[in-house]
């Protein structure tokens, strides 16, 4: 009878890991369709949206987090690494969707993060095994040939710095890794790079008109996608292996492929297809014997 309710309690848990799993992806393609839909449509500048987007997720967390932890939601030493990693994807992630489709963004940006989090693993020791060498390979080849110059490649500097994005969002994705209160870490790491956010002052476009819609959607990219998705995320990280906690964000660019397409008309090319389908081949391979990794 124990037995039957410690499998139980096993299958509830995987069950409410996969659960957590699919909402926080939901949400980091509800990150690239939010920003993307706000510079297309030219509502507000890059570095205002990402001022607002970090400040009112900070906001939110600390007034959510302080009272049940009072002051401890303020940035500490061991939280320096995550929120810089934090303020760089999110100023990258930004500025790079000036000249990216939500789509494409996520696309560049979710195999960076995978690879950046691989090599941090091989680095701390964590090696993939043959197979998952394939598959990153295999990711790898086809991010360069989606990238690689032609008359329906993305735009080369926005693509670099979105893979800039992918890299710092490994470092975050990591530092999650050990949180001990996932909430409590989130709030402070956005707490950390709200602060950050003074320097960007100087590059807000303060003679541009900053519409309402904007704001809406910086605020719900903050607060929502982002705050309440990152706790979700760092809840979850501790439950899942390096390689599936990479190999899963994969499939965030389908989600933001169907979002693009349905909601902001974006259109998907052949060279789009083919990078696809090379990297989520390398994830099938990826995640070949995950839970070994």
């Amino acid at each position: 009878m124990a037995a039957a309710d410690q499998s139980s309690d096993h299958m509830g848990g995987r069950l409410l890991t996969a659960l957590l799993l699919i909402l926080t992806l939901c949400a980091f393609a509800g990150n690239s369709l939010l920003n993307r839909a706000a510079l297309a449509e030219n509502t507000i500048d890059w570095a205002s949206f990402t001022v607002i987007r970090l400040v009112s997720g900070a906001i939110m967390l600390a007034l959510l987090l302080g009272i049940q932890h009072g002051r401890s939601v303020l940035p500490r030493r061991d939280t320096l690494v995550p929120a810089i990693a934090l303020f760089v994807y999110a100023v990258s992630f930004s500025f790079a969707y000036i000249s990216l489709d939500a789509a494409i963004g996520a696309l560049i940006l979710f195999p960076a993060g995978q690879l950046s989090l691989q090599m941090i693993g091989i680095f701390r020791g964590i090696y993939p095994t043959a197979i998952q060498w394939i598959g990153l390979f295999l990711a790898t080849a086809g991010l360069v040939i989606f990238l690689a110059p032609g008359d329906t490649a993305p735009p080369l500097i926005g693509g670099l710095i979105m893979a800039l994005a992918g890299i710092a969002w490994g470092f975050y994705s990591w530092a999650g890794k050990g949180a001990a209160r996932p909430a409590l870490a989130t709030a402070r790491n956005f707490v950390g790079a709200g602060l950050l956010c003074a320097l960007l002052i100087p590059l807000m476009d303060y003679g541009g008109q900053i519409e309402p819609k904007g704001v809406y959607l910086a605020i719900v990219s903050g607060t929502i996608t982002s705050g309440l998705g990152y706790i979700t995320w760092y809840a979850v990280l501790p439950r899942i292996s390096v390689s599936t906690a990479a190999a899963s964000q994969l499939s965030v660019p389908a989600i933001a492929a169907l979002g693009g397409v349905m909601l902001l008309g974006e259109t998907l090319t052949t060279r789009f297809f083919i990078g696809s389908a090379m990297i989520f081949a390398g994830i099938g391979l990826t995640m070949f014997k995950i839970g070994r990794a």
